[in-house]
């Protein structure tokens, strides 16, 4: 079977690859019923009060993880969309930390236009092409990275983990005569981000790898990027959810949502040493261990129960916060119209996402 046709039935009859709507349109009718209960249609967005609409899309990235205690986030940088050349040029200048460097939107989604650059000339060619506010953060070189999805009902200083996503970055292995092409098509996995990873690594494609030699395709942790995402529930105990109610008691007006964390090793990790938060996510993130389809109870409706799970966790804490904290409900229609400007913005970074940059 041809790579491309391959690539293609995979996609099709694997439901890890299948489009995210396909997971939540299921899910419509429970989400109404909520809404009916709560006499509000956008109560939810009560859950994560100091974060726009509780981190519904819209949100800053950069203004979220300004949430998380300063010795647990990168050292970041925000450039504005309305950049002028001699301004710009003097942030590059004087960045408070070296290339290589992660360039990603300020507000954005599925990895897109997130990007490891290694040098002044391509971040000012990223910048030229990229007409979105963005910011560039320090790349965190270390090998290992978790999604955590966490949740504290409000009153309580103790919360609970419900997912853990360990995130394994696609690699290939050389063989002394395969170009890392040939290497990437005969993958199991890489070879269906082929063309992802023929922009990556462009300048060493036709290039032969010693035999053994590891060559890391990806350094991003999102699953369009290639990332594999592998079901770490087992991690889950005692000491896990005391190192992150400790962190996220101090990450003031977030109850609910999922933690990206880099980390050195597990050890250190667990004694709250050598790890970094990337991203704080809200209430549109997901609980990414479901996309592991190797587990043994893996399954599509599976997926869709877990999400239906969470989305009932996150009704609690909005009715909760709106009760007890007196937190308001937003209004609807600016919420909506909020909701269509993210449309327009996604649809601009999928489209930019397609050009090579």
């Amino acid at each position: 079977m041809r790579v491309k046709n391959k690539s293609f039935y995979i996609r099709l009859t694997q439901w890890e690859h299948w489009p995210t709507i396909l997971f939540y349109v299921p899910l419509a009718p429970f989400f109404i019923y909520r809404a009916i209960k709560a006499k509000h249609l956008v109560h939810y967005a009560a859950t994560n009060p100091n974060i726009l609409y509780s981190g519904n899309g819209t949100e800053s990235k950069f203004e979220t993880l300004l949430l998380v205690p300063k010795k647990y986030r990168p050292k970041g940088i925000w450039i504005s969309k309305n950049r002028d050349q001699e301004n710009t040029m003097n942030q590059i200048d004087n960045l408070p930390f070296d290339f290589p460097i992660i360039a990603k939107p300020d507000i954005g989604f599925r990895g897109y236009l997130v990007k490891k650059i290694n040098t002044k000339e391509s971040l000012i060619n990223y910048l030229n092409q990229v007409d979105t506010d963005i910011i560039l953060q320090e790349f965190i070189p270390y090998h290992n990275e978790l999604g955590i999805f966490y949740h504290r009902i409000p009153g309580n200083k103790k919360g609970k983990i419900t997912s853990v996503t360990i995130k394994k970055f696609i690699s290939v292995y050389g063989d002394g005569k395969s170009t890392l092409s040939e290497l990437i098509q005969k993958d199991n996995r890489a070879f269906l981000y082929y063309n992802l990873f023929k922009n990556i690594h462009k300048s060493n494609m036709d290039k032969v790898y010693k035999k053994e030699e590891k060559i890391i395709l990806t350094e991003i942790g999102n699953h369009s990027k290639g990332t594999q995402f592998i079901n770490g529930n087992h991690l889950i105990n005692n000491d896990l959810e005391k190192l992150l109610d400790g962190i996220c008691n101090e990450i003031d007006g977030w109850y609910y949502g999922r933690l990206d964390i880099k980390y050195k090793d597990y050890d250190s990790f667990l004694k709250g040493k050598k790890i970094k938060i990337l991203e704080v996510n809200g209430i549109i993130s997901e609980p990414t261990h479901i996309y592991d389809a190797s587990c043994e109870k893996s399954s599509f409706l599976n997926c869709i129960k877990t999400i239906n799970d969470h989305w009932n966790i996150m009704n609690e804490i909005a009715l909760k916060n709106h009760k007890i904290n007196s937190v308001p409900y937003p209004k609807t229609i600016p919420y909506f119209k909020n909701m269509l400007w993210l449309r327009t913005h996604s649809k601009k970074l999928r489209e930019l996402n397609k050009k090579e940059l």
